[in-house]
Parts: C-alpha cells; structure tokens; sequence
C-alpha cells in the first residue's frame, strides 16, 4: 500500500478543523443577552477557549514537526485515526464540562480523552521515528522529552485532584500544559530560526 503523508495531514486538518468548529456551536446561549448574561457562561466560555487552543496547539505542533517527515507507515495512519476517534469527543466532553464546571465526573471525562489524545500523539511521533530515522524525534516530535513529561505529569496530577478534592484542576492543568508545551514550542522555533 502506497501511504501518502500528505493526505493524512489534509484528513487530519480537516476532521480537526470541523471539531474546533463544533465547540463553538455547543456553547450555550445566555438566557438573557447582557452582560451579566454572558458573564454568568464565564466557565462555558473558559471550557471552550482551553478546548480549541488545545486542539490548536496540538495541530500546529504536529503541522511543524511533519513538515521534516518523509514517510509514514500503515501504524502512523492507525495511530492517526486513533488519534483523531480520540479527538472527536471534544465537542461532547467540553459541552459537559461547560454545563457542569464543578462536576468531577465530567471533569475527568474530559481529562480522559485529554490524556488519551496525548498519548496517541505519542504514539503518532513513535511511528514516524521509526519510518524516519534520520529525523530527530522524542517521545513528541522533536520536543523535549522533559517537558512532554511535565506535561503528561500535570495532566494526571490534574485529573487525580479533580476525582477527589477539586474537580475544575482538570482544566487548569490542561491550561497549565498548554503552557509547557507551547514555551518548548516557541523555544525550539527560536532555536531553528538562530541555526537558519
């Protein structure tokens, strides 16, 4: 079977594109439209905004790193729809945290399929350091291995926290995450851009 890296990327920049697409239309609408109306969705809003940025950041993440890839293998393409079957319970998930912020059943539902997306990216990067050897990739791409680490770490800590004493430590760690992997991101983009 001929794999093409550039159709995977488009399939997954499409499906990840009509998933950011749906947050916004699950976001619930304000009894009343006014200030105070729209202030009192604040922890919709928050669901969503750390949804897509999520999901944005990972796609960035993976746009600049495949852009040194040379080829894929069938277990990048598994990897991928994995990756993507994971992806697709955000609009769900986000919609339940949204309505229900205290809620620690819905927090760490939602910090499941966070946990499981990443994990899958994983696997995804494990598959194209094998098929590309003479590309340079960690556990993420070519991230560092300790912040991917860090963020894995939060990403639990947060999920255990939200289950027994604080159920919105799920969002805030992913926020938290999103923070070590994007400094590691802009890093090594600075990093490449002194090397040019």
């Amino acid at each position: 079977m001929s794999l093409n890296k550039e159709r995977l990327a488009a399939f997954t920049d499409a499906v990840l594109a009509i998933i950011m697409t749906i947050l916004v239309l699950e976001l619930e609408k304000p009894k009343v439209v006014s200030v105070q109306g729209l202030w009192d969705l604040r922890e919709n809003f928050m669901a969503y905004t750390i949804s897509f940025f999520w999901i944005g950041l990972m796609w960035a993440t993976q746009h600049s790193h495949w852009q040194r890839v040379t080829k894929i293998s069938e277990n990048t393409v598994y990897a991928s729809l994995l990756m993507l079957f994971l992806s697709s319970f955000f609009p769900y998930t986000t919609s339940l945290v949204a309505q229900n912020f205290n809620n620690s059943t819905a927090q760490a539902l939602y910090g499941i399929v966070i946990l499981g997306v990443s994990f899958s990216n994983i696997l995804i990067s494990g598959t194209l350091k094998k098929v590309n050897p003479k590309t340079h990739f960690g556990w993420l791409y070519n991230l560092d291995n300790r912040s991917v680490f860090i963020d894995l770490l939060v990403k639990v800590v947060g999920l255990v926290l939200s289950i027994t004493v604080f159920p919105p430590a799920m969002v805030w760690a992913i926020f938290l995450g999103m923070l070590v992997v994007g400094v590691d991101g802009v890093r090594e983009t600075w990093k490449k851009r002194i090397h040019e």
